[in-house]
């Protein structure tokens, strides 16, 4: 996995026996519920509290694990704010760190909003609307109070803190639930106004892969975002491939891997505009993982891709094999969106050889002259509103 990558290891939690008196608990529970519920709506909901356990997801007794997250500022982009969540302040990127659960599990994630209020307050488009930031997440199960949203009062103020609750519901043909296995993202729904296209724009976004057991697991996973104004994580032309030489390191802005290597790729769409994602040199199949098992007898009916549609809030998934048959090389990955590429909306894949080496060519991967000079999806003095 990469730096950027985190795996949540499975618990066994088992129900607890009933005791003396549970029933007159039960009670006092639902009707703490209700109050704190009640009080989310009104945005009072222990936005400072740094715990908040009266209502999970149905199916989540307690949480299996629980991890601290952190939004703060980056580095300014040029003239543009940027913003980024960390599982420490010191590791904070956009995208953020990708997330990842396997179903059934329940996740406490506490959110420390270190974003300087000015900051936030630069970034607000409408003077009455509350500062903070957020989590909001697609794919798996919450309830209100861990929206993210200022409609229920679960954003986090500058300087507090907020712990969000997420269950990775289970198939059950029982029922008839689906299961939540897939590529996800989680992203603000706060700064700037009520739907967090300031927060987004800024970079407080990231990947989250929900697996079901028996999943293959990778060996890299790379969280790429396509936005506007011809961006892949927020970045255009030159920007978006750092990749050192002699010594390059997984990130944002070098997705690397050695010759062999099951690489992951978690795909979203932000912003406004459509686009189209390729990956030069590899295909997947157009399934939930991105390949189908061996033996499997509906195997000739699944189509094999190295092109998909991706609009705004869409998100996929899939994994190859690192220069399976082409061998080591720079794989370019881009928009198929002419206009979309030839503005620089394109980066590459570097599969090293077996030692670890970057193959030749790698100081001949050059960019559009028209986005070179720039290092955000943004251009100079001006701001992207995602």
């Amino acid at each position: 996995m990469s730096a950027s990558a985190w795996r949540l290891s499975q618990d066994d939690t088992a129900a607890e026996p009933p005791r003396h008196g549970s029933s007159t608990r039960r009670m006092l529970v639902v009707a703490a519920t209700v109050v704190l519920t009640l009080l989310g709506a009104g945005g009072l909901a222990v936005a400072g509290s740094g715990v908040f356990s009266a209502e999970r997801p149905e199916g989540c007794t307690k949480p299996d694990r629980s991890i601290q997250l952190y939004a703060v500022e980056l580095p300014k982009d040029g003239t543009q704010i940027r913003l980024g969540y960390g599982l420490t302040p010191q590791t904070a990127s956009y995208p953020g760190p990708t997330m990842e659960m396997m179903e059934g599990e329940c996740l406490a994630i506490t959110l420390h909003n270190q974003v300087p209020v000015a900051t936030l307050e630069q970034l607000r488009t409408d003077p009455a609307h509350p500062l903070g930031v957020s989590l909001h997440v697609h794919g798996v199960k919450y309830t209100q109070l861990s929206d993210g949203t200022v409609q229920s009062g679960s954003f986090v103020p500058p300087g507090q803190s907020r712990t969000y609750t997420w269950f990775a519901q289970q198939r059950n043909n029982r029922t008839g639930s689906p299961g939540t296995a897939g590529y996800w993202w989680y992203h603000d729904h706060v700064v700037g106004g009520p739907h967090g296209t300031q927060g987004l724009g800024a970079g407080l976004f990231g990947g989250l892969v929900v697996r079901r057991p028996g999943d293959p697991k990778p060996d890299r996973t790379y969280t790429v975002v396509f936005g506007d104004r011809q961006s892949i994580n927020l970045r255009r032309g030159a920007a978006t491939d750092t990749c050192d030489a002699q010594n390059p390191q997984p990130g944002p802005t070098c997705l690397v891997a050695r010759k062999g290597e099951k690489v992951e790729f978690i795909v979203v769409g932000i912003g406004n505009d459509m686009h189209t994602f390729h990956l030069h040199g590899h295909s997947w199949a157009d399934t939930r993982t991105g390949v189908v098992g061996n033996g499997q007898p509906f195997a000739d009916s699944v189509p094999i891709i190295d092109n998909k549609p991706l609009g705004p809030g869409d998100s996929f998934g899939f994994q190859v094999a690192a220069g399976d048959s082409v061998g080591p090389g720079h794989w370019m990955l881009h928009c198929h969106m002419q206009f979309h590429s030839d503005g620089g909306m394109s980066t590459m894949l570097h599969v090293l050889d077996e030692s670890g080496a970057m193959p030749p060519g790698h100081d001949q991967h050059s960019h559009p002259a028209t986005a070179a000079a720039g290092t955000g999806a943004g251009g100079a003095g001006e701001h992207q509103h995602n």
